[in-house]
């Protein structure tokens, strides 16, 4: 593994590097509460390919500029894996991500589908309806994300300062039931939970999916296109853990996939697919290379 940080406008983004540097490019995006850490177990399988593992902003070695707003919101999220690829040369790629990670992807290959060669996604579509988040949903759906409520909170930015790494450590356990993860598992991925940007960069993505504050005026025009949930064309396979805990799979695959497109429902998996089924989610990247 090469470890490099690539300098775009509005970061400095640490990218974990693997395989030959020619090879068709693979980029691996984590999620919340989560972290580069997760793909430890897929990479290996995927030899041959170059493969990217960036930290996403607010977590590990990434660092955002000074005078950058601390944005956790989908467009920004999006146009950082539109500036690593354009800071790196890279084209077009197959993308695979879950949460925020998957969000990212969706981004992309729903905007730039010449720059997504394949998505592989945790949890299906990923761009948020912000337009409607002020819809209730059902009871026993809304108790689920009793975190994002509690982030929209001074008394939640509070207790994610001074506690994130037992809350995160939570929402380990209450998103995946079923996955038996050491003490040494979460280390590793909590030290990337120490950055300075972690926790403003988090209350802004969960506030701002509730349209209860602004997102960066420099990505105003890609919000604008996600608000009309832009269908994606590109080849795609979703991931979705039967026991996922936060989003739990619904009977349907949504409908904004229109190209070629398979979903893959994971028994005893629950919200971290690439930590809980690695060779799952390499089989579904190789597949689609």
């Amino acid at each position: 593994m090469r470890l490099r940080i690539v300098e775009t406008p509005q970061l400095h983004i640490a990218v974990e590097e693997h395989g030959p540097a020619d090879a068709r490019p693979i980029i691996l995006l984590h999620g919340f509460p989560y972290a580069a850490r997760c793909y430890d177990a897929v990479v290996p399988r995927l030899a041959g390919h170059r493969v990217l593992v960036p930290h996403l902003r607010g977590y590990g070695q990434t660092r955002l500029k000074p005078g950058v707003p601390r944005s956790g919101a989908q467009a920004a999220l999006g146009a950082d894996l539109l500036a690593l690829m354009d800071a790196l040369g890279i084209p077009s790629a197959i993308l695979a991500g879950y949460d925020w990670g998957g969000r990212a992807a969706c981004v992309v290959a729903a905007l730039q589908p010449e720059r997504c060669a394949g998505l592989v996604t945790g949890t299906g579509y990923n761009i948020q309806d912000i337009a409607r988040a002020h819809e209730p949903q059902p009871p026993e759906r809304e108790m689920r994300h009793w975190y994002q409520y509690y982030f929209h909170s001074e008394r939640g930015a509070r207790g994610l300062a001074a506690n994130r790494t037992e809350l995160c450590r939570l929402l380990w356990q209450l998103w995946s039931p079923d996955w038996r993860f050491t003490e040494e598992d979460y280390a590793a991925s909590a030290a990337h939970f120490d950055n300075p940007d972690f926790v403003e960069v988090v209350l802004h993505s969960y506030r701002h999916r509730f349209g209860l504050v602004a997102g960066d005026r420099a990505h105003e025009d890609v919000e604008t296109r996600l608000a009309q949930q832009p269908p994606i064309t590109v080849p795609a396979i979703d991931l979705h853990g039967l026991t996922d805990g936060v989003n739990p799979p619904g009977p349907n695959a949504s409908p904004r996939f229109t190209g070629r497109f398979e979903r893959r429902l994971l028994p005893g998996v629950g919200h971290n697919p690439p930590q809980e089924a690695p060779g799952e989610f390499a089989r579904a990247l190789l597949d689609l290379a």
